[in-house]
């Protein structure tokens, strides 16, 4: 399994999130690598599972700076599929250094423009290029 696919695996687990409680996606995430015919290794399916954590881990943080990045648009009121490639491509952006800017926004937007709604791929883009020029703003 390549990154691609892995990180279709993490978006889809990452959407179930706004659909469980917190204490039960331990469970909701052994079940959805237990019963996944497209995760066919124990380490594709261990990275997925700690990528999703990660990522899990750091959602108030990552909210936040996509509330700080967006007008009128606040991650309460995004669609589950948009919120969940942004809070990936947001983690890839500033969190992990061995995902170039570029890729994680690609990726993002074919996430989005698979999975979400007509529009989606350039909201996502619109929303992740504010968040890495911001990165490279001087301070």
């Amino acid at each position: 399994m390549g990154r691609h696919e892995q990180r279709e695996q993490v978006f889809r687990l990452l959407f179930q999130v706004e659909f469980h409680e917190a204490g039960d996606m331990p469970r909701q995430m052994r079940l959805f690598l237990e019963n996944n015919e497209d995760i066919s290794s124990r380490k594709d399916a261990d990275y997925i599972e700690a990528r999703c954590q990660a990522v899990r881990e750091l959602i108030p943080e990552i909210d936040r700076l996509i509330d700080e990045n967006t007008v009128g648009w606040e991650t309460s009121r995004m669609g589950k599929v948009e919120l969940a490639v942004l809070r990936l491509a947001v983690y890839e952006l500033r969190f992990d250094a061995d995902i170039p800017a570029g890729v994680a926004i690609d990726e993002a937007v074919e996430l989005a423009k698979e999975y979400g709604q007509d529009n989606a791929g350039g909201f996502v883009n619109a929303i992740l290029a504010k968040i890495v020029k911001l990165d490279k703003a001087p301070c």
